[in-house]
């Protein structure tokens, strides 16, 4: 059983590497209620450094060393840690360049793990491995490492690691499947390419995978799939795929979205040699087998087969909106926006879609403030280039974070000065997004109901600044005919 770990740096996911069996490096035991401080390795049995084609060309830095302290009642923690990795095994078969977490004097690494609490665990990627020309796949060399502490008997282990391939490729992005309803289904032809000099000596394996909301269907004696329902499944061929060579599967592999099905989905698929079955894949199927089909070769370039779905399950937005309604002269907020009406959810990852204004005649919209992360800004939505056009509010927007909710109101304030009476006057509010299949309901009107200015403000400055300009220099000129008058009427 994995125990709870650290990772100091997140190892990533590399095609070539998909061959690594885990197993855990032998250590002393604990007896239940000991306190007694045991440490132990759960690395690869045997690790797939890079591919052969790839040669000197290739890179990998992913390779982890696991170190755990077994739980016990009482336990103290592992104290001070230390790793020593030796990569001379490598030699012939792979070269070693600095590492960023471990520092190395020749093939040897020591990475200081530190102190590692009972129960705990914590991981270093040591190697910083680099390939050489020339090589087969197949060939290998062996690493091996030390865990130490002040208060814990040493444990030791040792990894097989290989070269790997040839490198299998797939056609990048199929062509995908629209207006695909629940519960029906569809299906994609695996297709790969062999464009290297290396045969596939050991066999193909295919690797499927499906988006939430779709489920694999046709189950196949020859692949093992992660439970009844699966969404992936894992598939072998004894194939030995020729040098320069292209194949298809002999039949398609079959999917359907399950109701009430997402709005959209997407089928992936990998090609390796040699591969390994994942753990959690367990499922034989009882269909029949799967086999491949040599075909023209294909200048295939991509590391996996894509294919995009679009279903026929929409997400209705219809608007929220407000009559504007004030005296003219006043500034009012007014709540625009949409609501979702479903059936289903546009996803974070999806367009979640936007709605537009058009404020009514005689209005002007000062601003529509927004917060985001105890900050904010004063437009939320992106304003027109002309007078008179819409503003676009994009709710998949940081500055719509807040104000948003899947399968429900996402409503702003939008601040808006009525400058005059206009009878009748009405703007528009329309939603969109790309999976709205219900028209009728995406426009909505936003009435204006202005009353007269209060008597006060004839004689606001700010309302009518011409007149009080003229008024202004009205008064300077009387003043000044006044004076004149009276050096006129009293010589010096």
């Amino acid at each position: 059983m994995s125990l709870p770990i650290r990772n100091l740096r997140r190892p990533a996911a590399l095609a070539a590497s998909i061959a690594a069996l885990f197993a855990m490096a032998v250590a002393p035991a604990a007896a239940d209620g000991s306190d007694q401080v045991v440490m132990r390795f759960e690395t690869a049995k045997t690790y797939v450094m890079y591919n052969a084609d790839a040669g000197a060309n290739a890179s990998n830095d992913d390779f982890a060393v696991p170190v755990f302290v077994e739980p016990s009642e009482g336990g103290e923690p592992a104290r001070n840690v230390r790793v020593v990795v030796d990569a001379s095994g490598l030699e012939g078969v792979a070269r070693l360049g600095d590492s960023d977490t471990c520092p190395s004097e020749g093939p040897i690494y020591t990475c200081e793990y530190g102190d590692l609490q009972n129960g705990d665990g914590e991981s270093y990627t040591p190697l910083a491995i680099l390939g050489v020309d020339g090589v087969e796949p197949g060939d290998s060399g062996t690493v091996t490492y030390t865990a130490t502490a002040d208060n814990a008997p040493t444990v030791t282990g040792t990894t097989r690691m290989t070269v790997g391939g040839p490198t299998l490729t797939a056609p990048g992005q199929e062509k995908g499947v629209s207006g695909l309803a629940p519960g029906k289904a569809a299906n994609v032809t695996a297709r790969l390419a062999n464009n290297t000099r290396f045969p596939t000596k050991q066999g193909v394996a295919l690797q499927v995978n499906v988006s939430e909301g779709v489920t694999l269907t046709a189950l196949h004696s020859n692949c093992f799939y992660a439970g009844p329902a699966p969404t992936s499944a894992w598939c072998t061929f004894p194939t030995k795929a020729a040098a320069g060579a292209a194949y298809r599967t002999s039949a398609p592999l079959v999917y359907t979205v399950t109701p009430p099905g997402k709005l959209t989905g997407e089928v992936t698929y990998t090609w390796s040699s040699p591969s390994a079955r994942p753990a959690d894949h367990t499922v034989r199927g009882t269909g029949s087998p799967l086999t491949l089909v040599r075909t023209a070769a294909q200048n295939f370039g991509d590391s996996q087969g894509r294919l995009g779905i679009t279903t026929t399950v929409q997400a209705d937005y219809r608007p929220v909106t407000a009559t504007v309604r004030g005296r003219v002269g006043d500034t009012v907020k007014v709540r625009l926006g949409l609501e979702d009406l479903g059936p289903g959810r546009v996803q974070d990852s999806e367009e979640l879609g936007r709605f537009e204004v058009v404020p009514p005649e005689g209005t002007t919209v000062t601003s529509v403030p927004y917060t985001f992360e105890e900050d904010g800004g004063t437009w939320a939505c992106d304003r027109p280039e002309k007078p008179g056009g819409a503003f676009v509010c994009e709710i998949g927007y940081d500055r719509f974070y807040e104000v948003r909710h899947e399968g429900g109101t996402t409503a702003i304030d939008f601040h808006i000065r009525i400058d005059r009476q206009v009878p009748g006057a009405k703007g528009t509010i329309r939603t969109y997004n790309p999976f709205d299949r219900t028209p009728a309901n995406d426009v909505a009107v936003i009435p204006l109901d202005a009353s007269p200015a209060p008597p006060y403000r004839l004689f606001e400055p700010s309302r009518h600044p011409g007149v009080w300009t003229a008024g202004a220099l009205a008064v300077v000129l009387l003043a000044a005919v006044y004076l004149r008058r009276r050096r006129n009427a009293n010589p010096s």
